[in-house]
């Protein structure tokens, strides 16, 4: 009944889970939260493999053959709960779709072109996507809100919620070639935002309430600005940039500037978040931290 139950959302294995790391709190770029989780990080030799590998438990085994897993898994996926979400007719067709999705992880949804690649109309594509959030598969994030930001895009971004499925279907077959690869800094940024809703979902936080994006010419710029995660807590926005490199500079967070005249609200410590070894800071509000410090 509701009111009398508690909902647990299960994602895949987060970093801190696969290195048996027990520190438990939610991100938000904080002095105070960078430093009670530098008492407990962990490295990895490779994070792309992290990346490559994915969070499903049964894959953290070396022993089990990476390929044969997510084969497995998306066969099973569209026979079983795709048939019983959906009333798909061709289930290889779902399955251009899902890689046409995955593809496209880390950008603003363009139904029309996503469409006109599978080869369906823009109304299927949006029951698909439906059908891949709610079984778990992606994850859109939403743009922030608000009655100042008049020229702010209002389309939500969609991101795979396991890195390794979506390495899968675009055949990013090795770390290696996924590191180096187009889309490298696309999965970067899947990963982050992902291990970033895991922090809140182990907790038992739902974060759909406190996060977001930004994207907009609300700066009277000729270009577009954008921020790619805003994190809201007790009326403070964190923004958060996301960048594949180990150097980062203060001059990529301009697009922060942009929350400063939200009403009732105010900016809090801003941060990238990149391959850098060690934590830094950037600008007096404005934190360099390494992806293991999510």
């Amino acid at each position: 009944l509701s009111g009398r139950i508690g909902i647990i959302e299960l994602s895949g294995l987060s970093m801190r889970e696969i290195k048996g790391d027990s520190f438990n709190r939610s991100f938000v770029p904080t002095m105070e939260y960078v430093q009670e989780r530098s008492k407990s990080v962990k490295p990895f030799d490779n994070i792309w493999e992290v990346i490559h590998r994915g969070g499903y438990p049964e894959l953290q085994n070396p022993e089990v053959d990476w390929s044969v897993f997510y084969s497995s898994y998306i066969k099973t996926y569209l026979e079983r709960d795709v048939r019983s979400l959906s009333a798909v007719q061709n289930l290889d067709d779902f399955r251009k779709f899902m890689i046409a999705v995955a593809a496209r992880i880390g950008q603003m949804i363009n139904y029309a072109n996503i469409a006109d690649e599978v080869g369906k109309d823009q109304s299927t594509i949006k029951r698909w996507l439906s059908v891949l959030e709610a079984s778990g598969i992606i994850y859109l994030l939403e743009p922030f809100s608000s009655s100042v930001l008049k020229r702010a895009i209002k389309t939500p971004k969609v991101y795979f919620r396991d890195t390794g499925l979506a390495a899968y279907l675009t055949r990013w077959l090795t770390p290696e070639t996924l590191a180096n690869g187009a889309m490298s800094g696309a999965f970067f940024e899947t990963f982050v935002i992902s291990e970033i809703l895991k922090s809140y979902s182990n907790r038992g936080i739902d974060y759909r309430y406190c996060v977001s994006y930004y994207r907009g010419r609300d700066k009277k710029k000729t270009s577009e600005n954008e921020i790619d995660l805003i994190i809201e807590e007790n009326g403070t926005l964190y923004p958060v940039e996301i960048k594949r490199s180990s150097k980062v500079t203060a001059d990529q967070t301009s697009a922060f500037s942009v929350l400063d005249g939200i009403p009732d609200k105010k900016r809090g410590m801003g941060a990238v978040i990149c391959m850098c070894p060690q934590p830094g800071v950037l600008r007096e509000n404005i934190l360099q931290l390494p992806v293991l410090y999510i």
